[in-house]
């Protein structure tokens, strides 16, 4: 099982699409707990948290820490609110969360990912700013700094942004 954490950065609406999207995987028995991370104090999305049974977790940058300190499973899916796993994602992500290293993240694929995504990325990566891991799965330990990432696997699903939420 995984946690989910989310960062709600684009209103309850965005949330809500996310949250709803995973609710087959919760079914499946893949998704164990949802942490909410949100800017600021709203009581809609904390409204929408309860909800859902998430942990809502206030933080005033977009770093994951917080989130990862909740979380209650090894495995971190880490998505921004108005993500959409596509078909397929269950399974890929139930495969990789059983085989993969923990020093490795897997990435979905992102049909409107483009070379400036990646560019900042790698910039992130040279500073050692906090890695953006939106549309990962990642091991705790990653995230604690207690293991050194190795390059993201691409995982064999895609992911997109809500188009309303863009």
């Amino acid at each position: 099982m995984i946690t989910v954490l989310i960062r709600a950065s684009r209103g309850p609406e965005a949330l809500a699409v996310t949250l709803s999207a995973l609710v087959p995987a919760v079914a499946a028995g893949l998704v164990g707990d949802a942490v909410i991370l949100s800017a600021g104090q709203d009581e809609t999305i904390a409204m929408v948290a309860d909800a859902a049974g998430a942990t809502l977790i206030v933080t005033h940058d977009r770093s994951w820490a917080l989130g990862v300190k909740a979380a209650r499973r090894d495995w971190l899916l880490c998505l921004d609110d108005g993500d959409i796993p596509q078909e397929g994602w269950i399974q890929a992500l139930e495969r990789f969360a059983t085989f993969g290293r923990p020093d490795q993240p897997g990435r979905f694929k992102r049909r409107s990912a483009g070379p400036l995504r990646a560019l900042a990325q790698a910039a992130l990566a040279l500073v050692g700013r906090d890695r953006d891991c939106s549309g990962e799965l990642v091991h705790k330990r990653v995230l604690l700094g207690e293991l050194k990432p190795r390059s993201s696997v691409s995982l064999a699903a895609f992911i997109e942004r809500d188009p309303f939420f863009a």
